[in-house]
């Protein structure tokens, strides 16, 4: 197998296992063990934070001249106002952290119990994932929580980090905690990363030992009508579900969507458990962040797959932090895509035909 990005490949693998550790922990000490109200956030935004700092501490040790495009900044823990926050984000980033060394991983990588930081270091490293973004040059993208919702309710979320070089996802990984090993045993182990480096395939991995393990190679498979179903977001508010009920109509897909929250879905369909990621847009304004398609949409092309906005056009990763105008997300195997992107095109040509 190639080389390249060899090192970053292992050292993004042992970031995020280590930071679905903690997302982990964080959901059985803080949302199992303490009364929530409905809009209480407070767990993810330690879980958010904690991971991050994992992360960029990671990477800040070991590739220190590449930048981060990362969902948070420590802006709000800095002050008086943010002690009792700051204080746990501390103490959970420092016992990720200082966790025992295992099977792959080194000491120069900024883990093993003798890697505290201090608070100003971990804020500090929260702040490394402030970069805007850029047409050229390598930086990283970071989702620590990707599927906060889900999260909460003990379903489906993931760790993502992709890196891009000169606009191009070279690399993701994603780790999804809560993911079944395999769809066919939804109540069997849990657990999984999913790893792709361009031009070396995609695969997915055991939680729990990713760094030795093999991996399974991963292909989507292809799709019939009566094989093909979409994955779609869980809440309304993130795709336009409506939409896609009319574009499986006019595909003729008779299988129920799957529902899921987060990047999972781009786990999902690079392992063949679903047919089609579709997600519309369900406004005018929003733009879909890098972090929350870099990582899944190299894994579905190394999958086999192919990854577009709903015009068919490539998703562009070197405009900042945002994909641009939003068209929406498809991402599908290369035997269907085209087919969806024309079911796309026709629906939205009906929708724009009744508003006349």
């Amino acid at each position: 197998m190639s080389a390249t990005y060899g090192a970053e490949k292992q050292i993004a693998i042992a970031a995020v296992r280590r930071a679905c550790v903690l997302t982990a922990s964080v959901f059985n000490k803080l949302v199992k063990q303490e009364t929530l109200t409905k809009d209480d956030k407070s767990p993810v935004t330690v879980g958010d934070y904690s991971a991050q700092a994992v992360i960029n501490t990671i990477l800040g040790r070991t590739f220190p001249q590449d930048p981060i495009v990362g969902e948070e900044d420590a802006a709000d823990l800095r002050g008086d106002a943010g002690t009792v926050l700051r204080e746990r984000i501390v103490e959970l980033a420092n016992e990720t952290l200082t966790a025992p060394l295992v099977d792959g991983e080194k000491e120069e990588w900024g883990l093993g119990p003798s890697q505290t930081q201090t608070a100003d270091e971990l804020l500090d490293a929260i702040d490394r994932g402030n970069y805007e973004g850029s047409r050229t040059g390598r930086f990283w993208t970071l989702d620590p929580i990707d599927g906060t919702k889900g999260f909460l309710r003990g379903e489906q979320y993931a760790v993502c980090l992709a890196l891009v070089v000169d606009a191009r996802v070279e690399l993701g990984v994603m780790g999804c905690p809560n993911l079944p090993v395999s769809a066919a045993d939804p109540t069997g182990p849990r657990g999984c990363i999913f790893v792709a480096v361009r031009g070396q395939g995609a695969f997915q991995l055991p939680l729990d030992d990713p760094l030795s393990a093999t991996g399974t190679r991963l292909t989507i498979p292809a799709s019939t009508p009566e094989t093909l179903n979409f994955l779609e977001s869980v809440e309304k508010a993130h795709a336009k579900l409506s939409f896609n009920e009319r574009v499986a109509q006019i595909l003729g897909v008779r299988r129920p969507p799957t529902r899921m929250d987060s990047q999972a879905k781009y786990c999902s369909l690079a392992r063949g458990d679903g047919g089609v990621y579709l997600r519309m847009p369900t406004g005018v304004g929003y733009k879909e962040k890098i972090w929350d398609h870099a990582s899944g949409s190299v894994l579905v092309e190394e999958a086999g797959g192919m990854i577009s906005d709903g015009r068919g056009q490539p998703l562009d990763f070197g405009l900042g932090r945002t994909l641009g105008e939003n068209y929406g997300v498809v991402g599908a195997g290369k035997d269907v895509h085209e087919k969806v992107i024309a079911a796309v095109l026709r629906a939205r040509s009906e929708e724009e035909a009744e508003k006349l």
